[in-house]
């Protein structure tokens, strides 16, 4: 049976252009080749639907060199 998928809001700190959210983006789809990824670089945070936990998204989006936290999930 699958895992259900996670709706989780993350803010990350150093996106500054569109290369930024190609970066996140390949990170948790690395992490995850399904999850739905929403970026807000005005904002700085992260929507991602996912079967990952926010720990595990976190951690892959600070290995990317971006420094994340959890505002949800």
């Amino acid at each position: 049976m699958d895992e259900p998928r996670k709706d989780l809001l993350m803010k990350v700190e150093g996106m500054t252009c569109q290369g930024c959210v190609d970066a996140v983006t390949r990170a948790i789809r690395r992490l995850d080749p399904g999850a739905e990824v929403k970026v807000d670089l005005e904002h700085g945070r992260v929507r991602v639907s996912t079967k990952a936990g926010s720990l595990e998204v976190a951690k892959a989006l600070d290995d990317a060199g971006y420094e994340a936290e959890a505002m949800t999930g």
